[in-house]
């Protein structure tokens, strides 16, 4: 089957580069947020339904360097889906969606498009023809061949996720991880981009940090499993981790954009 060239308003053209260079997705779009991932997710919730597990990587906003899941990680847990996270640089893990992906990215020519508008029906384009229309085994396409994948069977609708999202599997997760921090001469560790005071007599020593699910506190103790200290663990609460809120460096990177939006002068911010 030929893929569609819808060109660049011309019924006729075979997608001549008839735009100026003033659109370019890669420059736009090398980053998404998180919270621009969240929408989009929520939206094919909504129209495929909650899947049980998904398979992400390890870049941004999957990756973390601080050890513990991001907090859109944690929202999906929250949701009743699971997260793996492929070993790290080895996209083969993921091979069906990277295929996929590089299919799309051929046939929609994203160079080619005049602006954003154009470059997402294309997109929604080529995945209804990858999805529905293209043959892909015994003459049967990949929605004939495998009837589920038109919905889940777990509806998802936003305005029920606030009643519905859970906060326990989410410290239940939490609570199989183990870090290991070295105090600094200030007596402090950081755990989710926050600095925590764990005491000055504990300077130069690691220490164990684990998470109490049923307290909710983070659990400071040493090699021999004796108990420094315990702190509330005030950043893990539904709100905070349904509006991704849970990591200090994201407050400071709100704080950022709201100084510059003002006018105001803002600090650098650092990982």
């Amino acid at each position: 089957m030929a893929r569609p060239s819808p060109g660049c308003g011309s019924p006729t053209s075979s997608r001549a580069r008839c735009c100026t260079p003033r659109f370019s997705p890669l420059g736009r779009w090398n980053s998404v947020p998180a919270t621009g991932t969240q929408d989009q997710l929520r939206a094919a919730f909504a129209r495929w339904g909650l899947p049980r597990r998904v398979r992400v990587d390890n870049g941004a906003p999957w990756g973390s360097t601080g050890e513990l899941p991001t907090e859109l990680a944690l929202w999906l847990i929250g949701l009743g889906v699971g997260v793996i996270w492929n070993p790290a640089r080895c996209p083969q893990a993921n091979g069906v969606v990277e295929r996929s992906q590089g299919t799309a990215k051929r046939w929609a020519e994203p160079e080619t498009c005049c602006d954003e508008a154009e470059l997402r029906q294309r997109l929604e384009d080529q995945d209804h023809i990858q999805r529905a229309l293209y043959p892909r085994s015994k003459g049967q396409s990949r929605m004939e061949a495998f009837p589920g994948l038109k919905h889940s069977g777990q509806v998802y609708r936003a305005e029920e996720e606030e009643s519905r999202w859970d906060l326990t599997p989410v410290l239940g997760h939490l609570a199989d991880y183990v870090l290991v921090r070295r105090v600094d001469t200030s007596g402090t560790v950081s755990v989710y981009n926050k600095s925590r005071y764990v005491g000055k007599n504990l300077c130069g020593r690691d220490i164990y940090i684990s998470l109490d699910p049923l307290a909710v506190e983070w659990v400071y103790a040493g090699p021999d499993g004796v108990c420094y200290r315990r702190q509330k663990a005030e950043e893990l609460t539904a709100e905070r981790v349904r509006g991704l809120d849970v990591s200090h460096h994201r407050q400071r990177e709100r704080k950022v954009r709201q100084n510059r939006l003002s006018g105001l002068s803002a600090e650098p911010i650092v990982a």
